[in-house]
């Protein structure tokens, strides 16, 4: 992502304003200094243009559901499969029949401290469960069970990187505060048929467990949304605690945004509902932006309303009022007692300790984080920090290029050339996984040993590779033995050629 877009868009949309809609020089490009003030979500004291109105400041908050990888359901025993057919994964409990009880599920609660302790918030070791009154179809108990009150975690943060310029030597680190992380369960799905005028009900995700990760509102821009977003999906795939696949609805992300001048109160925020791609989510809040910049400038005002993203028109469309935090009625959840955590001093001596939670013992066993992946691959391979963003924003090549230099004599420095400037491209072109290439790690390191041998050429390792991706079961070296693409060593047989092509051209 590249910080070079933040401001970009409603600074246009001010500049549209301080001009009039007729030709006019207006407040013209803001130097890069100014334009970080601008940015700053807190505010902060910003120019004025030249017209002596101040520029719009952008205030971004997310709130991201992370459905939890666990193979049953929050509160039930239900199996959790995505595509499954309708309605087949749905107990008594997730249907909402008379006499059902809640039984928390330990997996959920492991997945969720985890996730806390890598997001460096406070784990509470008592935290309550309340329930969220409202309804709809795909909801039958008519309210959700979640964490009001007292949540599993609070007063975390987030750091992620920002390019300048779209320059991937050039990077910023930024740092988002997480307010707090709570468990609750997922809603139905309704599936809407407009030919038959008619509502499906499937009921497969009703009471799947989510971690709702609630950012404070220090972002101005989509771009800066995407990153953290995406920073997030990598710590939640690293530690395990969600798989994270937007396409499959395990990533979902509302987004908050309102606009107001320097030295002015917060304005009247929007929330963009299930936002499910990251790229959707940076033209959406950038859009959003500029929606209620023009409309505040064009004498109109901004309603507190829920809005969605549509894709095909790039734009946000309405949805409904929000409703106010009353509407929810708010309880506390009878059925489910406080949740107790332990660490190791509080934990009492003569409790078993599998029927408790210690936070310390996850914290223990919690892995390596992508920031600190990232600095251990620049430092033990000598690569430069931008490769190692890129080994890790792709799903499995940190491991397959790690993989490749175990197998090869040739320097890490050059391997990286190799794997992210050849093999992922390849990968790109057709839409690829790491996991679905036909040239494996050993394929490429048996390449690039006969490359560091000098028994072939740049270009003809280039022709070799070609040649692997056909996946013809082919070595590097048959390739290079049919081809006859091998180097000539021998002096007396290069002479002999040279002599060859003297003789011919004195015969002509």
């Amino acid at each position: 992502m590249a910080a070079r877009g933040c401001g970009g868009v409603w600074r246009r949309a001010w500049q549209r304003g301080a001009g009039g809609p007729g030709p006019g020089p207006g407040p013209g490009p803001s130097p890069r200094g100014q334009r970080a003030v601008a940015c700053n979500a807190k505010g902060g004291e910003v120019p004025a243009g030249k017209s002596g109105l101040a520029p719009w400041i952008p205030v971004v908050g997310l709130e991201i559901h992370a459905q939890i990888s666990s193979n049953s359901k929050l509160f039930s025993g239900s199996q959790v499969q995505f595509a499954a057919p309708p309605n087949s994964l749905v107990s008594f409990f997730d249907a909402s029949l008379p006499g059902t009880l809640p039984v928390l599920n330990r997996r959920c609660v492991e997945a969720a401290v985890m996730t806390g302790l890598a997001l460096n918030c406070s784990i509470n070791k008592k935290s309550l469960f309340d329930r969220k009154h409202y309804f709809y179809a795909d909801l039958p108990a008519g309210y959700q069970i979640t964490q009001q009150r007292v949540p599993i975690a609070v007063n975390g943060s987030l750091s992620y990187n920002l390019c300048i310029d779209n320059k991937m030597s050039q990077m910023v680190t930024k740092t988002v505060r997480i307010k707090q992380i709570q468990l609750e369960q997922d809603s139905g799905k309704s599936l809407h048929d407009d030919t038959r005028s008619q509502t499906l009900v499937d009921l497969n995700r009703a009471g799947v467990g989510l971690m709702e990760v609630v950012m404070e509102p220090d972002m101005c821009c989509g771009e800066e949304a995407a990153a953290a977003v995406r920073e997030l999906q990598l710590i939640l795939q690293t530690i395990g605690s969600s798989q994270a696949v937007m396409a499959e609805g395990q990533l979902r992300v509302d987004a908050n945004v309102s606009v107001h001048h320097p030295g002015e109160p917060y304005g009247v925020r929007t929330e963009v509902k299930n936002i499910n791609s990251i790229r959707f989510l940076a033209k959406a809040v950038d859009y959003e932006i500029q929606r209620q910049i023009e409309e505040l400038e064009n004498g109109g005002t901004i309603l507190n309303e829920t809005r969605a993203f549509d894709s095909k028109l790039g734009c946000t469309v309405p949805m409904r009022d929000k409703e106010g935090k009353q509407d929810y009625r708010f309880m506390p959840e009878p059925n489910l007692p406080p949740l107790i955590l332990y660490d190791t001093k509080s934990l009492p001596a003569n409790m078993n300790h599998q029927q408790v939670i210690n936070i310390d013992w996850i914290y223990e066993r919690l892995p390596d984080l992508p920031s600190v992946k990232r600095e251990k691959l620049v430092e033990q391979y000598g690569i430069l920090p931008e490769h190692s963003f890129t080994l890790l924003n792709e799903d499995g090549l940190a491991e397959f290029f790690e993989s490749v230099v175990k197998q090869t004599q040739m320097k890490p420095k050059k391997v990286i050339g190799w794997v992210l400037n050849d093999l992922l491209s390849y990968l790109k072109q057709q839409s690829l996984t790491v996991k679905e290439s036909p040239v494996s790690s050993f394929l490429l390191a048996d390449l690039l040993n006969l490359l560091e041998k000098k028994e072939i050429s740049s270009s003809a390792a280039k022709q070799v590779l070609a040649e692997l991706w056909k996946g013809e079961g082919k070595t590097p070296l048959e390739i290079v033995k049919e081809q006859k693409l091998e180097l000539l060593q021998d002096q007396k047989e290069l002479e002999q050629i040279c002599q060859a092509v003297i003789d011919g051209q004195e015969n002509e």
